[in-house]
């Protein structure tokens, strides 16, 4: 459960970009683990197409600028890149919190996002999910869309 219920920017922040195109893409799971482990706060992988027609990856990894050399150990050692690009950006982040909601399969979360205060966005908490319609053999869509149909009853 988490409340980071006030809306803000932060402007502090830090797009690292590497085109990669001579490693194993299995690693990509692991070297987005590892990012994430020392404080980035979103990892993306994009396939793209490289000079001489090579199939390669971008990795992008979205972090504060003050936990730069973080992720260029992690980068460094765990790819094949040799430079990256940094592309200096502002977040604007809603209000969140994190709701609790009663399931045929127990508690389940549900983060809120808030913009200028009203609710705009519902999610349940994915894994939460999926460790449900694991333990009680369930679909996971069919625990993911009652969930959301208990939160917007109860709210």
């Amino acid at each position: 459960m988490f409340d980071h219920g006030y809306e803000h920017r932060d402007d502090n922040m830090v797009l690292i970009q590497a085109n990669i195109d001579d490693m194993n893409p299995e690693f990509s799971s692991y070297v987005s683990e590892r990012l994430f482990e020392q404080g980035a706060n979103d990892v993306y992988w994009v396939p793209i197409i490289m000079k001489k027609g090579r199939p390669g990856l971008m990795l992008n990894v979205l972090v504060s600028a003050d936990l730069l050399e973080r992720m260029e150990e992690v980068i460094f050692r765990e790819t094949t890149t040799l430079g990256l690009r940094y592309i200096k950006l502002s977040c604007h982040r809603l209000g969140r919190r994190s709701v609790k909601v009663e399931t045929p399969w127990g508690p389940i979360a549900v983060k809120l996002g808030y913009h200028r205060g009203e609710l705009v966005q519902v999610a349940p908490e994915f894994k939460e999910c999926e460790e449900a319609a694991r333990k009680y053999g369930v679909p996971v869509k069919r625990v993911y869309e009652e969930v959301r149909k208990r939160f917007m009853r109860q709210d």
